[in-house]
């Protein structure tokens, strides 16, 4: 099994890799990384139009992404980061497509899970974080149940301990707070 050091030297060649989070396993890569984040979209058989996570290890991370951020928003954001929550962030035109999809938001989380910690510490880019499976399928909760899923096609798996959540992280707009997942 690869290290959280050479799970991200493949990230940063641009590979896919595969990882532990607060529920279940992840896929990512480097969100800057168009064609590694349309690799996993094919491997997902999902479409690059409904967009993807990233986890970041905080705002500045997303750059000019975003839209700037009210009080209001802000405090949300600090009542449950770092944490299994997901938040729909405005976003700016400057916002890659491939991470957004056709969204006038960004899929955004802060995790507190020690390895996804290390891999958003390390990166000069958020991270791609989708759960482990193709769409349809339950979601991969070990290494050897990313192997069974999608056998070599992911360049590393890092092989670690779930979060203590049982479902993957609940999903709320920050703009109305509403709770979508």
């Amino acid at each position: 099994m690869p290290t959280i050091n050479q799970a991200i030297e493949t990230l940063n060649r641009g590979g896919v890799i595969a990882y532990p989070t607060e529920a279940v396993y992840g896929l990512g890569c480097r969100a800057n990384d168009r064609a590694a984040t349309e690799r996993i979209c094919a491997l997902k058989d999902r479409s690059v139009d409904q967009g993807v996570i990233v986890l970041i290890r905080d705002l500045a991370q997303l750059g000019n992404w975003i839209e700037p951020l009210d009080a209001q928003q802000q405090a949300r954001l600090n009542e449950t980061w770092p944490g299994p929550v997901t938040w729909l962030l405005p976003v700016t035109s400057e916002c890659p497509v491939w991470l957004k999809g056709q969204h006038s938001s960004l899929a955004v989380r802060q995790s507190d899970h020690p390895i996804c910690k290390q891999l958003v510490g390390a990166l000069d880019t958020p991270l791609v974080s989708t759960s482990a499976n193709p769409s349809g399928k339950p979601p991969a909760r070990s290494a050897a149940g990313v192997r069974a899923l999608f056998d070599d096609l992911i360049n590393a798996i890092v092989d670690g301990p779930l979060g203590e959540e049982d479902a993957p992280s609940r999903i709320f707009d920050l703009r109305t707070g509403q709770q979508l997942r």
